[in-house]
């Protein structure tokens, strides 16, 4: 018997197709896994910004983990945009029952154009019942600054910040710096046990395509440990997965705002798995 390796996404929908589960999707796909999701939202949005949201009630995101879950068994699991409170307490309840292999949790607060996405009250509950039971959780800077408490501007405060976020139950922080001041761009991985953290550094491509970056690098990420690599591992080759589609994507022109990367600049293969290990 054989099988695909599986990602499951629970995140928004993003109409435009840029972001949100329809990214995900996209990458996982791109990246040669089969991609499984459940919604947790109806956004009304395109390259411009947010003007509407409309979460899905949170028994029908529990019937979608279910559904997958009980038939399926996704390696990894891929968390982004949530912004109910009882969406939250679902989906923590759905992890501790299923206990998948790996859980990427991007915890989207603030859009691109700068809408804020979640309310106080979700915060709040998804730093007390989902980060602890994240393998690896994917704050940008804005959104660092939130569940640190005060402001991050530098590469030196986002190593000791991320050791700090540990303390939340994580087993993993990688803080992206896509918006340090500069024409390089650092993200910082901090992993539990391990002294030292990984510095990704690179130029900054100079481009509007951007919408959907921080959404397809964590769905990248879950889908390179679906494969079978390490976290370090994966998330390397999820930034260079995401800093070719941004370069790939950089003079194409999709809609009035923020575009899109090219998340199909190089199709691979879908993997396939012995069933049996």
């Amino acid at each position: 018997m054989r099988t695909y390796p599986c990602v499951l996404t629970i995140a928004g929908s993003d109409c435009s197709g840029g972001a949100g589960i329809q990214a995900d999707i996209k990458t996982i796909s791109a990246l040669g896994a089969y991609a499984a999701s459940a919604i947790t939202a109806i956004t009304v949005q395109n390259t411009c910004g947010v003007t509407g949201i409309h979460p899905v009630p949170p028994s029908y995101v529990k019937g979608q983990i279910e559904a997958v879950m009980d038939d399926i068994r996704p390696q990894a699991i891929k968390i982004g945009m949530i912004n109910d409170t009882k969406i939250v307490e679902v989906i923590a309840e759905m992890l501790q029952k299923y206990q998948p292999q790996f859980v990427v949790f991007d915890p989207v607060m603030v859009s691109t154009s700068g809408c804020k996405l979640m309310e106080d009250e979700a915060i709040e509950a998804i730093t007390t019942r989902l980060i602890p039971l994240a393998t690896l959780i994917t704050p940008n800077l804005s959104e660092a600054e939130i569940l640190a408490g005060q402001k991050i501007c530098t590469v030196e405060e986002m190593q000791r910040q991320a050791k700090e976020m540990l303390k939340l139950g994580c087993r993993g922080v990688l803080v992206k710096g896509g918006h340090l001041e500069g024409g390089r761009m650092c993200d910082v991985l901090q992993v539990s046990g391990e002294e030292a953290p990984h510095l990704f550094a690179a130029p900054k491509v100079d481009s509007r395509n951007t919408h959907g970056t921080g959404c397809t690098l964590s769905s990248a990420i879950a889908t390179y440990l679906a494969l079978g690599e390490t976290v370090t591992d994966a998330v390397e080759k999820a930034k260079q997965y995401v800093y070719k589609g941004i370069e790939a994507g950089k003079d194409v022109c999709i809609g009035h705002g923020h575009g899109p990367l090219n998340h199909f600049y190089s199709p691979v293969p879908m993997h396939i798995f012995d069933k049996n290990g």
